[in-house]
């Protein structure tokens, strides 16, 4: 007898991601297009945006994916990519804001201001300004999913990362407070926290034996994790089969960081 795998069908629904066009936003839209959704690549770059839906087009049939370029720093930029996605495919059922900056590596004595204010800009507020703009369209439906991506930094301090760490806890301190104020009207909201992932943004982690070594030896499944290990948790927090879990940080780290 055949399963039904109706818990986790997303066909007809719409998904927006920022910071798609690569790694694990790239994943996870693959992800949720190979499980029926429409989904919006973007990032900065349109040609990689675009590059992108080609191969999930390529992949999961024509119209499964549309391109749309946005930098998250700019509230204009981030209403046009909400506007251009209603124009094209419709209200939003799933948003995933996985698009971060981390301009400084180094102790917080010496973060210049303006880094500061960049790192807490694009990875707080533009996800607060996101998900205030989409939300309507879920509230008037009863029912919808966000994700914003955190980090397992969000549990501990970094003499190196700090203050992105600081943004990472405080995403988790919003998708908890909009998961209270929508989980009455259907829209269920959770932070999704990578460990150390092998993607171009946290090259600068891994991106050498020693740093390999010690993660292979250190995590219980060891090894570094890999875009592909998003997409099946994407799929999971947008679809029925999470029809009960909301204002949840869930981790994605090999077990390097359990009992959080």
């Amino acid at each position: 007898m055949a399963v039904s795998s109706d818990l986790f069908d997303l066909t007809g629904q719409v998904a927006l991601l920022t910071g798609s066009s690569k790694g694990m936003g790239k994943s996870m839209a693959e992800g949720l297009a190979e499980h029926g959704a429409k989904v919006v690549i973007s990032s900065r770059k349109l040609d990689q945006c675009e590059e992108t839906a080609a191969e999930i087009n390529a992949k999961c049939g024509a119209g499964s994916a549309i391109a749309i370029a946005c930098n998250i720093g700019y509230k204009e930029q981030l209403q046009a990519l909400v506007d251009e996605t209603h124009e094209r495919l419709g209200p939003i059922d799933i948003l995933i804001g996985n698009a971060g900056v981390n301009p400084f590596y180094g102790p917080m004595s010496q973060i210049p201001d303006g880094a500061f204010d960049k790192i807490l800009s694009s990875n707080v507020r533009s996800n607060h300004w996101l998900c205030q703009m989409v939300a309507p369209d879920m509230i008037s439906k009863g029912r919808g999913s966000i994700m914003i991506t955190s980090s397992t930094g969000a549990f501990s301090p970094s003499e190196t990362l700090g203050t992105y760490n600081i943004s990472k806890l405080a995403d988790i301190a919003l998708v908890r407070n909009l998961a209270l104020e929508w989980g009455p009207k259907g829209v269920r909201v959770n932070a999704i926290c990578p460990g150390l992932i092998r993607t171009d943004f946290a090259k600068a982690l891994w991106d050498n034996e020693e740093s390999v070594k010690r993660v292979n030896e250190q995590t219980p499944l060891r090894r570094l994790g890999e875009p592909e290990d998003f997409k099946g948790i994407a799929v999971f927090l947008a679809s029925a089969a999470s029809a009960y879990v909301t204002g949840q940080a869930m981790t994605v780290c090999g077990g390097t960081h359990m009992w959080r």
